[in-house]
């Protein structure tokens, strides 16, 4: 059985209240979504949080006989997303500003294995500052496309966006990043071998 297909039996069973099948999408989905989280709010417990309340979001969906009706993952991760925008807005008012970063450390260049620096130092105050300072939706693009490894397609389910704006997006978000992070006369070309290892268009 395909994933698609897989999900879909899983959210019609949850549509009828099936235990087994809630418990299925809840160990199915629930790591991934909290990995998700904890790249975005850097907080294993807020990460938590975030998950519980998404799946007791769907829970109170489907028992209002709403929620989704396809693309079950995507319907989660936006779910997440909307969680941890409404926490930022709360938290801080205001995303971080551009001279905030300045006084960040600027990132060494001269590494080998440019890529496996941007994944290794997702965690840094530097790029994880960069990424908060995108506007929401970009944001998401970003760390589903990168770190999630969607593609266009999925992004566009997750996001409820059509996929040119998804492509759109990814594009001002990456012009964003290389003039945050001083990227764009680098050499080694971190964000551009990102998105060349990533696959995407």
């Amino acid at each position: 059985m395909s994933d698609h297909s897989l999900q879909q039996t899983l959210l019609q069973r949850a549509r009828e209240f099936d235990l087994q099948a809630l418990a299925e999408i809840y160990d199915l989905f629930s790591p991934a979504l909290y990995r998700y989280a904890v790249r975005l709010l850097n907080d294993s417990d807020l990460a938590e949080e975030c998950v519980t309340e998404t799946f007791s979001r769907f829970l109170r969906a489907l028992k209002a006989n709403s929620g989704p009706r396809r693309h079950l993952r995507a319907y989660l991760y936006r779910v997440a997303h909307n969680w941890i925008t409404d926490h930022y807005r709360a938290t801080y008012p205001a995303t971080v500003s551009l001279d905030e970063l300045e006084d960040l450390p600027v990132l060494d260049h001269h590494d080998p294995s440019p890529l496996q620096v941007v994944m290794g130092k997702l965690a840094s105050e530097r790029i994880r500052a960069a990424i908060m300072s995108l506007t929401p939706d970009q944001r998401q693009v970003i760390v589903l496309k990168y770190y999630e490894g969607m593609t266009n397609d999925e992004v566009a389910a997750a996001i409820d966006k059509p996929v040119g704006a998804v492509k759109a997006l990814q594009q001002r978000a990456l012009a964003a990043l290389r003039r945050i992070l001083h990227v764009q006369n680098d050499p080694t070309g971190v964000l551009d071998e990102l998105r060349v290892e990533t696959g995407s268009a």
